[in-house]
């Protein structure tokens, strides 16, 4: 149970002083009867709390696939360049939210947004090897020998030692599209190992995240929840 007030200031862009005023001016409605006090209690598995009418999200974390297009941060917040928090539609703004790992700002795909920093831990840290799948173009044909220093781990230009990779070619041609996955998630990682061996990349793409895939029918910029189904699948229970 939590009170009125404070899940207003947690799940829109108002104060818990402002809370008060919506309360006292009618616009707060709890199961469809007006609330009467800020301190009302909320059951945020079974209640319904609408402002001005609308439904606001009572869960106690929220989960959320962004399929990020390119130009865009993976990031809270940025004084001068919009970040994916920015994408967000009114029905998703909470305090808390943040991208669970981040794609470089060219990048597109799959980013998981959330509240639960334990959650975001677990699918985030190296111990729990989660794979993230990648679609890239790339300017050249991929060999034999590539395939093989992305399976037993590419040495960096810098000397640093890659995890081994899968890569297999999707559509074959001058600039072939590719696929990567990867267990561990360093700066630029996809780009420096097809750097190293040669090959530039001109388009990158996360297309899944474990065993969870993109939703295709997210458009660029577009956000929905994940479904608890989808949360086991991320976690690898199913």
């Amino acid at each position: 149970m939590e009170r009125v007030d404070k899940i207003l200031a947690s799940r829109t862009d108002f104060s818990r002083k402002d809370a008060k005023k919506l309360i006292a001016q009618g616009r707060v409605r709890l199961n469809g009867r007006l609330v009467c006090a800020p301190d009302e209690k909320v059951d945020l598995e079974a209640d319904v709390l609408q402002l001005d009418g609308k439904s606001l999200l009572l869960q106690k974390h929220l989960y959320l696939m962004m399929n990020k297009p390119a130009g865009v941060l993976s990031a809270a917040r940025d004084p001068k360049q919009p970040t994916v928090l920015d994408l967000l539609g009114e029905e998703y703004r909470r305090t808390g939210l943040f991208p669970a790992g981040r794609l470089d700002k060219d990048t597109e795909g799959f980013v998981l947004i959330t509240d639960d920093g334990e959650f975001a831990h677990r699918i985030l840290s190296p111990k729990r090897h989660v794979p993230k799948t990648y679609h890239a173009r790339i300017d050249g044909p991929v060999t034999d020998q590539m395939v093989e220093a992305f399976a037993s781990g590419v040495a960096l230009e810098d000397g640093t030692l890659c995890k081994p990779a899968q890569l297999c070619v999707l559509e074959d041609g001058g600039e072939p599209l590719c696929q990567v996955v990867l267990t561990q998630g360093m700066y630029h990682q996809v780009k420096r190992m097809f750097l190293s061996c040669g090959r530039r990349v001109l388009w990158l793409k996360r297309t899944a995240i474990g065993a969870l895939p993109l939703d295709k029918t997210l458009g660029p910029g577009q956000v929905r929840k994940i479904t608890d189904k989808e949360i086991l699948l991320l976690l690898g229970k199913i």
